[in-house]
């Protein structure tokens, strides 16, 4: 396995280097909307810790990590009156991971839609900018 490599777009984003639009932020996670989403909504969430996926993670990240996974989750179905939720999760390339930080996708699921194929188009940052705003005034009511 490869090692971890600091320079990745979720450790910038971690360091302020990269803007991002933040839903949450504790002192061990961050969830930020994905600027390339499968669905309105998706978010993903991703420890402060480093570590390159799930195989290398220090376990003791895992309780935050899905704790916080479990919070947007709940927000998001709520912020968008979503049927249900889908969390993904990939480790390396053969598995479909693409950004070397461990993180996990949290996407709004609606009966009959699929997800859109992540092709690399980016979203609107105003777009962005409006579903933040709802997840976290779904999590400020929660």
């Amino acid at each position: 396995m490869m090692s971890y490599d600091t320079d990745n777009i979720f450790a910038k984003i971690l360091r302020g280097e990269i803007p991002s639009q933040k839903v949450y932020e504790d002192n061990a996670v961050v969830a930020f909307m994905d600027v390339m989403p499968q669905g309105e909504g998706h978010t993903l969430v991703v420890p402060k810790a480093p570590s390159r996926n799930l195989l290398d993670a220090d376990p003791a990240t895992f309780g935050a990590l899905f704790a916080v996974v479990q919070k947007i989750a709940v927000a998001v179905k709520k912020a968008f009156s979503a049927d249900g939720v889908t969390i993904q999760q990939f480790n390396e390339p053969a598995a479909g991971q693409s950004v070397y930080h461990l993180h996990v996708h949290v996407l709004p699921r609606f009966e009959g839609v699929p997800l859109k194929p992540h092709t690399g188009a980016m979203e609107k940052p105003e777009v962005l900018a409006a579903n933040a705003e709802k997840i976290r005034a779904a999590l400020a009511s929660a």
